[in-house]
């Protein structure tokens, strides 16, 4: 069977996120969007499991079911380094094991917990429990495993389950290193709100013999990822080099010149995604190996609608045409590949013109960077040509 899994998010545990991540809001949401399996994120704190435990019914071998989605346990840790590693897990048993194993001075509140151990420790306390692991959004400026490394050898020890990307990188741009050959790609929302436009803005469409752990285990070792969806990484935060108090673009070498300060607000400067990756990389074109899955770019719908009416995407009238939409197709996943165009525009005539211009693979971007997400903007500011 295909899934689409989004496997890394965060509950209301976890700094800066709503207060809505709570499974009862995540659940319905998970389903408008398209997804079938939703991981929980925050998997080490004890308030949220407690939650999870309440709010899902087990299936076993790992599954805890709502109506409308199924959950596996994820968490996120950041180690000594600051690196942050994505732990999926096989069932809420271990997790309150793994937690109890943890050296951390905050995983009774924070949902994202720092723990005293490097890479490598946490990778054998996870592998001793038989979970996976492997970075979270591995090429940010912050807290990523190639800020604080030049290699997964010198994380771990050895290779990674897997590599998240992160939303400032997609598959091109990282199949220029040659140590990931082999390694699974992920595409993850890292959501911090259960609305469509964050949870499932990525996701991974996997072949899976049934929905479980095992079966997730076994796809990821034997490479059976049909497509990760994304947003095309020049709208991620940090994809450019950048300032993170005024966000102005900076030739990295002249940031490096600068010695990463702004001369214009003093602000610091942050190498960006693709500049770091440059700095890593074994070739200048991406060696795409014969088990890397097609990587497709995808947008969340309500941002689609606020840019064709100029307004926020979380404004009751973008929210009731996306309602709208959804209820006629199903999900937003299908609104934005499948749905014909002349059925899109029975329903709004404004919208599909955007759609069919996403589709295409005309709208602008304009990159973001020093942690302001890009814009997306209409070709030549009109749509004419789609009317």
């Amino acid at each position: 069977m295909i899934i689409n899994a989004d496997l890394h998010i965060h509950s209301c545990f976890s700094r800066a996120t709503s207060n809505n991540m709570v499974i009862d809001a995540i659940a319905p949401q998970a389903k408008l969007k398209g997804l079938h399996l939703v991981g929980t994120g925050d998997g080490l704190h004890p308030g949220w499991l407690e939650i999870i435990k309440d709010s899902t019914t087990p299936q076993g071998d790992g599954i805890y079911s709502t109506e409308d989605c199924d959950f596996i346990i994820t968490a996120e840790v950041e180690d000594n380094k600051r690196v942050h590693h994505l732990l999926i897990l096989p069932s809420l048993e271990t997790a309150h094991e793994l937690r109890e194993k943890m050296v951390s001075v905050d995983k009774e509140k924070e949902g994202r917990p720092r723990v005293r151990m490097n890479g490598a420790e946490i990778m054998d306390l996870v592998h001793d429990y038989d979970g996976l692991i492997g970075p979270a959004h591995a090429f940010t400026p912050w807290t990523s495993m190639y800020k604080a490394h030049d290699s997964h050898q010198d994380c771990y020890g050895k290779k990674p389950d897997f590599l998240e990307l992160g939303l400032s990188a997609d598959t091109n741009m990282a199949d220029v290193i040659k140590e990931l050959q082999d390694v699974p790609f992920l595409t993850n929302s890292d959501a911090h709100s259960p609305w469509p436009h964050r949870l499932g803005r990525e996701f991974n469409q996997m072949e899976v013999e049934d929905i479980s752990f095992s079966s997730l285990k076994n796809t990821l070792k034997r490479k059976k990822i049909k497509a990760n969806y994304g947003m095309d990484p020049r709208l991620g935060k940090y994809h450019l080099t950048a300032c993170t108090k005024c966000y102005q673009i900076f030739n990295p070498k002249k940031a490096l010149e600068l010695k990463m300060k702004c001369p214009e607000c003093k602000g610091t400067i942050k190498k960006g995604v693709d500049y770091r990756i440059s700095e890593i990389a074994t070739w200048n074109k991406p060696h795409h190996p014969y088990h890397r899955p097609p990587y497709i770019h995808i947008l969340p719908l309500a941002e689609i609608i606020a840019l064709t009416y100029s307004r926020g995407v979380t404004t009751k009238g973008v929210q009731s045409i996306w309602e709208s939409l959804v209820q006629e197709f199903g999900n937003e996943i299908e609104v934005m590949i499948n749905a014909p165009m002349d059925e899109i525009k029975n329903i709004d005539k404004e919208i599909s013109p955007a759609i069919q211009a996403f589709r295409d693979k005309t709208l602008i971007m304009v990159p973001g960077g020093g942690g302001k997400y890009g814009e997306i903007k209409f070709p030549e500011n009109n749509l004419d040509k789609y009317l």
